[in-house]
């Protein structure tokens, strides 16, 4: 593959910054996944101060091809206290809006909802006026599951499709395309605030991305963004293109076209990377 054009080169951040926000996660045992997926903004996101923080642990069930995050079939037990540690962090970094992720956890009867729930209810009763954004796995098409995540009603409820259908079976093997735009349907038809994401370089084709921006904006998608895959390490796909801003362009305003109001689209774009400027609009 070719080198990383130098439009892709971005600076680490303040070092002294990154300490400290590293610090106060691990004094508090949490995980980010700005960390465990080696994005490239989080020199500028740790800076901030802001992060996506993600509960469950730090180990996956499933063994997506992009991803950089530790997979195994037998993760950590769920941390009884991680919901109120993340409360607590959120309101000493002054945190005006929060995004919640998390590794997948087929293991668990409800992929993990119930420990989203507690968070958003743990970050609302000690910080409030804070929004609060989930990037939610797909609970392996659990509605029961969703629901208890719906209930709560975040603020933003995100889902990333992550790629186009036909690269599912190699970029998400343990995912489906079309349960994912169901869990982003359901969050719809709650009248929730709803966000996907993809990556681009991947070896899709233009007509593919459009076909998907078409059936986000079918479902009734509020937000959009896309970025460029970057690999973070030797094991995970190889980048099969750098995309030229100008077609992230291109693909901006053909998402507005097609009526997804709000649209993110550049090589460093991250589904969580300002979101609370996406969410604040």
């Amino acid at each position: 593959m070719a080198r990383l054009p130098l439009y892709l080169k971005k600076p680490l951040g303040r070092p002294s910054e990154l300490h400290r926000m590293k610090k106060i996660l691990r004094d508090r045992g949490l995980h980010t996944v700005c960390e465990e997926a080696r994005c490239p903004n989080i020199g500028e996101c740790f800076t901030k101060p802001t992060a996506t923080f993600m509960i469950l642990g730090d180990v996956c069930t499933r063994s997506c091809g992009f991803c950089s995050v530790e997979k195994r079939t037998a993760p950590q037990t769920v941390d009884s206290k991680e919901p109120e540690n993340i409360a607590i962090t959120v309101k000493e970094l002054c945190l005006k809006h929060v995004v919640i992720t998390s590794v997948t956890r087929d293991d668990l009867p409800d992929g993990g909802a119930t420990q989203f729930a507690k968070t958003i209810r743990a970050i609302r009763r000690l910080s409030r006026g804070v929004s609060v954004e989930v990037l939610t796995p797909d609970f392996g098409g659990d509605r029961d599951a969703l629901k208890i995540v719906l209930k709560e009603r975040p603020d933003v409820f995100n889902h990333n499709l992550e790629t186009v259908k036909r690269l599912y079976p190699v970029v998400r093997p343990e995912a489906d395309y079309r349960r994912s735009l169901q869990v982003l349907e359901e969050s719809v038809k709650e009248g929730l605030f709803t966000k996907s994401g993809i990556m681009v370089g991947l070896g899709e084709k233009k007509e593919e991305v459009k076909e998907l921006i078409r059936e986000l904006s079918a479902i009734g998608c509020t937000a959009l963004t896309i970025g460029q895959y970057l690999r973070p390490r030797r094991e995970n796909l190889e980048v099969r293109e750098f995309i030229q801003p100008e077609v992230f362009e291109e693909y901006r305003e053909y998402a507005r076209a097609c009526g997804i109001p709000q649209v993110y689209s550049g090589p460093f774009v991250r589904s969580s990377y300002n979101a609370e400027e996406v969410y604040r609009g």
